[in-house]
């Protein structure tokens, strides 16, 4: 059945054409191509998470041209006694981003040795001297980029629905992968008609108009991600017209049929629509750009398209009107087509600098230049006119004065949809605190509801102190209070005593000893760490996994002091893999997952609440309503169940607080 419809209100046309689409199975995705990791990748639409394969850098690598040495060799070494080292027993010359010996854990800088030759004189021979004399000693791992600086095998890189730029590409290719899944670009069709429309740059004389709508319009696909085709200009002939839109049907997944589509006695547009398929508006309330038109047009399937549908655009062809459609109706569809978030304009409150009157029956998209004058920020409207395309040159912003309002008055606060870059991101969730695998799947959750999830490992105690100062929206914790066996409520009232909060259950999750993969040197117990032929790897102060190491440590009897390499801190989960899967350690407490990702061994010793705890003031805020949605998601609950040593059963409760 076929509508014929009479601007409609903006709202009611969307609602139409999305309810449309999603009939039509339009309403998704179009589809996903692998393609090779080159500079052609730029700006494409990620189809699929990447996540690390190698760990950057994959191997211990000098930071600096000099000497690598044993750190212990060095010990001593001062400007009053300085001490020698014999270059291929004791120290070994490397460049800059050479692999360090395997005997090897420290780098001394070429600056701060002195070559020397046989005879213990100084030498010429700068990087392959008999010896070298140093006057200061150097820590373990100086000047050392260890494995996994950069990044750590299986860790999240880049979220679904991110539009690579170029240093991600360089990401990308850094943790392993030499291809990319993408989103298949949306192919648009522009069809240009109008019997008084020149090319550019042709000769023109009274009457006559430079077609640039398309121009313009194939600029905007472009810019949004979709691959446009432009046409030459059919002249007002209705079977013209329609001969070129069955064209375009065939081999593309949109059609922009530019012009024609307003009452007059050559606009086929609409009568084309009908024909061919299902007209679902024509006419919507809305200033500039009153005739649009909206339908889906029925074609044979082709080799790019499963629907036997394709959406087709009667643009206006006045340029502010075209223009405008684009951004209204075009933009979100192609990023909805590539799986990209539907952008929310940023906004910002300014005061009008003249009266602004509007027709009461549209939305009206008023052009505002913007500036900042004194503590205030003004709006001043622009040129009003449909034709008048550089008054969105000159734009920085369009204020929407609604349908049943007037207008407003000169003074009047309005609210500016910012067309020019902001340096405010206001879609950013910020949680700081301890560190786990599943923050990297919530993000990966999040980014598909528009949220961008950014978060410091600074641990559980670290965590709590950022909430307090107004620095993180939420923190993940999981500090065990040692006279009660609880986690986290005992903490809340000594570090946010006057920050309300709120406390939800993220997992339950398994902590214990990664060890080297078959467990060779057979590592079974806390009370293994005290063994001379073990080295431990630890987490940072404030860290929960530190806190309940030393609560277990304490319980057993333990000292820290008896255990190598208590001192060895590391501020993730995946870092302490990293080391022990480098050798710079033969075990680290921490929690199955990380042991997975860089499969290594893992002996569960203890098993824990980890919690986010979420500032009171941000908890029912838009912001975070999609932290609460994923959460209660089914998807993300079985992604972090099939991580080891999980437990989601709890996730999402909230903790009461006494």
């Amino acid at each position: 059945m076929s509508f014929y419809l009479h601007d409609i209100p903006l709202s009611a046309a969307q609602t139409r054409f999305e309810q449309a689409l999603q009939s039509a199975e339009l309403d998704h995705i179009l589809g996903s191509e692998t393609i090779p990791l080159d500079e052609n990748a730029l700006g494409r639409v990620l189809a699929e998470p990447v996540w690390a394969r190698l760990s950057s850098p994959h191997y211990h690598a000098s930071a600096m041209d000099g000497f690598a040495v044993r750190a212990r060799d060095t010990d001593g070494a001062s400007l009053t006694a300085p001490i020698s080292l014999q270059v291929g027993e004791q120290a070994q010359y490397v460049n800059t981003g050479d692999a360090l010996p395997a005997w090897a854990n420290a780098v001394i800088m070429i600056e701060q040795t002195e070559p020397l030759d046989a005879k213990g004189r100084l030498s010429a021979e700068v990087r392959a001297p008999h010896a070298i004399r140093i006057r200061a000693a150097v820590p373990p791992w100086k000047h050392v980029r260890a494995l996994g600086e950069d990044m750590v095998a299986g860790e999240l890189v880049l979220p679904t629905g991110h539009t690579l730029r170029p240093v991600d590409l360089g990401a990308i290719a850094g943790c392993g992968h030499d291809t990319v899944s993408v989103a298949r670009r949306p192919r648009v069709a522009i069809l240009p008609t109008g019997s008084e429309l020149k090319p550019i740059g042709a000769p023109v004389a009274a009457g006559d108009i430079i077609e640039y709508n398309a121009l313009v319009l194939a600029a905007q696909v472009r810019d949004w991600g979709g691959e446009p085709t432009r046409f030459p200009i059919t002249p007002d002939n209705r079977e013209a017209i329609r001969a070129r839109v069955l064209e375009a049907a065939q081999e593309h997944d949109l059609i922009l049929l530019n012009a024609g589509s307003s009452a007059g006695s050559e606009d086929f547009s609409a009568e084309i629509i009908r024909e061919l398929g299902d007209l679902l508006v024509h006419g919507v309330a809305v200033r500039p750009g009153h005739p649009v038109i909206l339908g889906l047009i029925s074609h044979q399937l082709s080799a790019i398209s499963l629907s036997p549908f394709v959406p087709i655009i009667g643009v206006p062809g006045y340029p502010v009107s075209a223009a405008m459609t684009g951004e209204i109706f075009v933009k979100p569809l192609l990023h909805r087509w590539l799986g990209k978030a539907i952008d929310q304009p940023q906004t910002i409150e300014a005061t009008l600098t003249r009266k602004l009157a509007s027709p009461s029956g549209d939305d009206d998209y008023v052009r505002v230049a913007v500036g900042r004058v004194g503590d205030r920020v003004l709006a001043a409207p622009l040129q009003r006119g449909a034709g008048v395309i550089s008054s969105l040159v000159r734009a920085d912003g369009i204020v929407i004065v609604p349908r049943g309002a007037q207008g407003h008055p000169a003074g009047a606060a309005v609210r500016v949809n910012l067309l020019r870059d902001s340096a405010e991101i206001d879609r950013t969730i910020f949680a700081v605190g301890s560190h786990d695998m599943t923050l990297d799947l919530l993000a990966q959750f999040l980014a598909q509801r528009n949220r961008r999830l950014t978060s410091a490992n600074v641990g559980s105690l670290g965590g709590l102190v950022a909430l307090r100062r107004g620095h993180a929206h939420f923190a993940g914790s999981h500090l065990l209070d040692p006279e009660t066996g609880t986690y986290n409520t005992s903490y809340l009232p000594r570090y946010l005593p006057d920050t309300p909060v709120q406390l939800v259950t993220l997992v339950g999750r398994q902590q214990g000893l990664i060890i080297r993969s078959n467990n060779p040197k057979r590592i079974m117990s806390l009370s293994d760490l005290v063994r001379p032929d073990v080295r431990f790897v630890n987490r940072q102060r404030g860290a929960g996994t530190r806190v309940l190491l030393d609560y277990e440590l304490e319980k057993d009897g333990i000292s820290a002091e008896t255990i190598s390499g208590y001192e060895q801190e590391e501020y993730t989960h995946l870092a302490v893999a990293a080391a022990v899967a480098s050798g710079r350690a033969d075990c680290g407490l921490g929690i199955a997952a990380a042991a997975q990702a860089l499969d290594l061994d893992f002996v569960p010793l203890f098993e824990e609440r980890y919690d986010l705890v979420i500032a009171a003031a941000y908890a029912h805020s838009d912001l975070l309503a999609p932290l609460f949605d994923v959460l209660a998601d089914a998807d993300f609950r079985h992604a972090v169940g099939q991580l080891p040593g999980y437990d989601v059963s709890a996730m999402g409760t909230v903790v009461p607080l006494s």
